[in-house]
């Protein structure tokens, strides 16, 4: 190269120039060796580095478009994308409610017999338990005096019909006199106008008539007074014959003695003050009292089926009907007491047990039945999702009536025969399309949970 002297030499592999002294005072005198040279950087590095840089920006960007990329093709699947969704059938609950509530039997009729005569108990042919029918002799009661009373009652109508008797007799005889007095007034008139009598015999005679005619008003009168006197006394006695009928103690009606309270020779007073004889209950049909809360007191009436349920007997169901209620509601409890009538020809069922009623209340109204998976609650209260026939989604919202746990009974916003979603997610929104996907749901199953 034209930079070296022409002593040097140059390592061709490495660059590097050698300088060789010429004896002309090269060198530094002090008897080293010639001096080296360091060679000038090289530019390998630098380029391995920026090739680097440039894959590393070039991976990167691959990358993002990578990302950029998924992120559209999410976004095109989320928009084209059609979920499939359970539905299921809207059913209306056009069945009776059953609604369950607790209540006591009570017998159909009760009653406590006292005593009307007075008297000591001389026979007594009924204790505690004992079944009897209407019309038995319960209970004799031995009144001596009252039959005293009966018997001198009697004996007071013979001796007033014989004083009838009398008076009509007296009738009789003033009639009699009545017609002599006239005959005699009508002679002495004719004799008195042709001066063979005196005007004061005709005066008399005249008089004679009238004072006989009050006679026979007076002794017609007796008669009345004896008559009445009579109608009186046989009352009298007829009210005595009727206090003896009370001596024997008969069944009201068929049934059974649920208390006694006297034994033979008790005494007993006919004032109603004392202790009653027997109690007796009829219990061929039974009163169940029950307190229908008011959101079902309006389709209450007689005629509702009910079914009775004993504790004590789970496998016995009795069938009833409600009778009557008490129209007014308690204003205490919002309820109504309402009596539902049960036969017991066999007896099974007793007065003063605790049961559980059954009403088969019919609706008043126009309701639906839901799972309760198809409920949504949110900032704009309880909706539905409705699959429209159209393959879209509708939001609706609902009312609940009543809450059955894994059902619910909806009287607004649904007429019935809608396909709702079930457990609608929570990202769908109205006018979304979806595939309807049948749930295995059975409608029946809905209507039972609703009755």
């Amino acid at each position: 190269m034209s930079g070296n002297s022409p002593g040097d030499t140059t390592d061709e592999k490495t660059g590097t120039v050698t300088a060789h002294g010429s004896g002309h005072g090269s060198g530094d005198g002090s008897g080293r060796g010639p001096a080296e040279i360091p060679p000038p950087p090289g530019k390998g590095p630098f380029l391995v580095a920026g090739l680097i840089a440039v894959g590393l920006l070039g991976w990167g960007g691959y990358g993002h478009w990578q990302k950029g990329a998924a992120a559209q093709e999410t976004q095109r699947k989320a928009r084209e994308f059609v979920p499939k969704l359970r539905t299921i059938a809207v059913e209306r609950a056009d069945q009776p409610v059953d609604i369950t509530l607790p209540g006591q039997t009570d017998a159909f009729a009760r009653a406590s017999l006292f005593a009307r005569a007075t008297g000591y108990i001389a026979e007594r042919r009924v204790d505690i338990g004992t079944r009897v029918k209407q019309g038995d002799i319960l209970i004799r009661i031995a009144a001596p005096d009252l039959d005293q009373q009966l018997a001198q009652a009697q004996a007071q109508v013979g001796q007033l019909e014989a004083q009838l008797l009398q008076a009509r007799a007296m009738v009789d005889q003033a009639k009699a006199n009545v017609n002599l007095a006239t005959a005699t007034n009508s002679r002495t008139s004719t004799l008195a106008v042709q001066g063979w009598a005196s005007k004061q015999n005709a005066d008399n005679s005249q008089a004679s008539v009238l004072s006989q005619g009050a006679s026979l008003a007076s002794a017609e009168a007796g008669v009345k007074v004896a008559e009445a006197n009579i109608k009186a006394q046989r009352a009298t006695v007829d009210r005595l014959k009727a206090l003896t009928g009370f001596k024997d103690v008969i069944a009201p009606f068929d049934g059974v003695v649920t208390a006694r309270s006297v034994d033979i020779g008790d005494l007993v007073q006919a004032d109603g003050t004392g202790t009653a004889l027997l109690s007796m209950d009829r219990d061929d049909v039974l009163r169940v009292v029950v307190n229908v809360p008011q959101n079902l007191a309006v389709g209450v009436n007689p005629g509702v089926a009910a079914t009775i349920k004993v504790p004590q007997i789970p496998d016995r169901t009795f069938s009833g009907k409600v009778e009557r209620s008490s129209v007014a509601l308690l204003t205490s409890s919002r309820t109504l007491t309402t009596q539902v009538d049960v036969p017991n020809g066999d007896g099974s069922l007793r007065p003063g047990l605790y049961v559980y009623v059954t009403l088969k209340v019919p609706r008043t109204g126009r309701n639906t039945v839901i799972p309760a998976e198809a409920l949504v609650f949110n900032q704009r209260g309880t909706q539905v999702a409705i699959s429209r026939d159209d393959g879209t989604v509708e939001w609706r919202g609902v009312h609940i009536q009543r809450d059955l746990g894994t059902t619910i009974e909806i009287d607004q916003g649904l007429d019935g025969g809608e396909q709702i979603v079930l457990s609608p997610p929570v990202d769908l929104h109205d006018g979304q399309t979806m595939e309807r996907q049948p749930s295995k749901q059975d409608g029946k199953a809905l209507k039972s949970a609703a009755r």
